[in-house]
């Protein structure tokens, strides 16, 4: 686009100085007999008013083709030696947005006083003193805006992305037991920054909408008993539309402890995204860790839940505690068409067959049961651990969480579930 721009510019240059350039042998310029205001001005003087457009766009000021074409027809009509006449045409045919009307008047006043400089004979300069010999910064939106702003002006904090677009392609797909210390901590952040969305779902509770199922009957006998006649427009009903709850539950046992804070910084991103979303912990026993992560300081929250939970990084009895949740929680928390995300690496040092038993009872309450596993993600991994080989018949979806890529997949799979459970 640029060097369409550039290319348009020379062109005009050669149309208008094409008098000038033809060779003196060849032809001769005729004299200007031409009674309108433009044949006062020199042809170099008419040359430098094409920079005007040129400054212009250069400061970020959108001007097409037809607008330039527009001012050089209209330098026709007007004294181009005239500052006023100038200013005013450039300002109606160049200028599209009130907005940006005090930059068009700062870049003009620029243009004019080099056009103005240009014209004085040139001599031999003084030396120039070290503090006037600065190199100017170019005259752009985001300088005029720095320009704009006064000292007493309230400072903006910015927040430091220490973690650069190269460095977020390389953690992209690293995973997370190949990190270094300081390549976690950028992940921690990304995971932070994360926004999550749930698949929708269609409540009973209906709503008055432009467009629905039925009629709104109620809508329509207020508005007889108020106005004596029935709407024009019919009201329509038709069921409300809500995110579905989310409910976590993640391992927080030995084997696990690698990844188990991100797992919290997981938590926490969804919980501070979505409406409805409850969390819980299990290793040796179920802990609530909801209100914690609600906390909007993220390193208190997470400090907070890890003190919330007594039994980490300790054994591991998945049957036991989902026993606890189905029989003390699941009736709060799963109904409405819940979705439930279980994090653990499927080692199980319990009853196994209480591990089926509470799988199969925890599918049969929500609407999709997902497991994340961080050793899916390796290739040679086959689920041949008694637990998770006894909990695998009744998950709906089997994902990694190992890279931050899987986290992200696992964001538009939560955004694309299915209203109904296939199978």
């Amino acid at each position: 686009m640029i060097d369409s721009w550039n290319c348009f510019d020379n062109i005009l240059d050669l149309l208008l100085l094409s008098p000038i350039l033809v060779d003196s042998r060849e032809a001769t310029i005729p004299s200007v007999t031409s009674t309108s205001p433009r044949s006062t001005a020199s042809e170099p003087l008419l040359a430098n008013l094409l920079l005007l457009p040129r400054m212009l766009r250069q400061a970020g000021l959108t001007i097409s083709l037809d607008q330039t074409l527009s001012f050089v027809r209209a330098l026709d009509w007007i004294d181009i030696t005239q500052r006023q006449q100038v200013f005013h045409t450039a300002r109606a045919l160049l200028v599209t947005r009130a907005e940006t009307l005090r930059l068009f008047e700062l870049i003009f006043l620029q243009f004019w006083r080099l056009n103005r400089e240009g014209e004085r004979p040139q001599g031999r300069k003084a030396p120039v003193a070290p503090r006037h010999d600065s190199k100017r910064e170019p005259f752009t939106i985001a300088t005029y805006m720095a320009f704009k702003a006064r000292q007493q002006d309230p400072e903006i904090e910015v927040k430091d992305r220490a973690v650069t677009f190269s460095t977020q392609e390389i953690l992209q797909h690293k995973k997370f037991s190949e990190m270094k210390p300081e390549e976690l901590a950028g992940v921690r952040r990304l995971i932070q920054d994360m926004r999550w969305q749930a698949s929708l779902r269609r409540t009973h509770r209906r709503i008055t909408a432009s467009r629905g199922e039925t009629l709104d009957l109620r809508h329509a006998l207020r508005q007889l008993a108020k106005t004596g006649c029935l709407p024009p427009r019919p009201a329509w009903r038709r069921r409300k539309i809500k995110p579905r709850p989310i409910v976590l539950l993640a391992d927080i046992s030995g084997s696990m402890e690698q990844v188990s804070r991100l797992v919290l910084l997981f938590f926490y991103s969804i919980s501070h995204s979505l409406p409805e979303v409850e969390c819980f912990t299990f290793g040796t026993r179920l802990a609530r860790i909801t209100p914690q992560l609600k906390i909007r300081n993220v390193d208190r929250a997470v400090d907070a839940a890890s003190h919330e939970v007594v039994d980490w990084a300790g054994g591991t009895r998945i049957g036991e505690t989902l026993r606890t949740f189905n029989r003390q929680w699941s009736r709060r928390v799963l109904r409405r068409g819940a979705v439930v995300l279980i994090v653990s690496d499927g080692w199980e040092r319990g009853d196994v067959s209480q591990l089926r038993a509470e799988m199969r009872s925890l599918n049969h309450r929500c609407h999709r049961l997902i497991w994340l596993n961080p050793l899916l993600g390796n290739a040679a991994y086959q689920p041949r651990a008694e637990g998770m080989a006894a909990a695998l018949p009744f998950i709906d979806d089997f994902l990694p969480v190992h890279t931050l890529h899987s986290f992200e997949q696992l964001s538009q799979h939560l955004r694309s579930l299915p209203s109904r459970r296939s199978g």
